[in-house]
């Protein structure tokens, strides 16, 4: 239950990460994904930059803790989820319209 517990609150704070991220974007890295007349579509990735990066530091903070066979599964799960999730929402994804 306790394993349960903090897979779920890892994905919640994944995905706030990347959509905070994704709408305040610190870095500026976006990625033209087709330029069309009426308008650009644009991937920002700081949100998922930023995001795989605390899931990099929460995996450190396991393996110090000496846990890393144990919680690094579900950080993992939580992880992949909150990318899919984070996706279908569409996160980090901008058009600009030139009208």
């Amino acid at each position: 239950m306790k394993n349960v517990l903090a897979t779920v609150l890892q994905l919640a704070l994944f995905l706030i990460v990347f959509g905070a991220f994704s709408l305040f974007p610190p870095f500026h890295m976006q990625h033209v994904l087709s330029a069309t007349p009426a308008g650009t579509r644009i991937f920002v990735a700081d949100g998922l930059v930023l995001t795989l990066a605390l899931y990099v530091v929460i995996l450190f903070i396991e393996a110090a803790r000496k846990r890393l066979a144990t919680a690094a599964p579900s950080t993992s799960i939580a992880f992949v989820l909150a990318v899919v999730f984070g996706f279908l929402m569409k996160f980090g994804f901008l058009t600009k319209s030139t009208f």
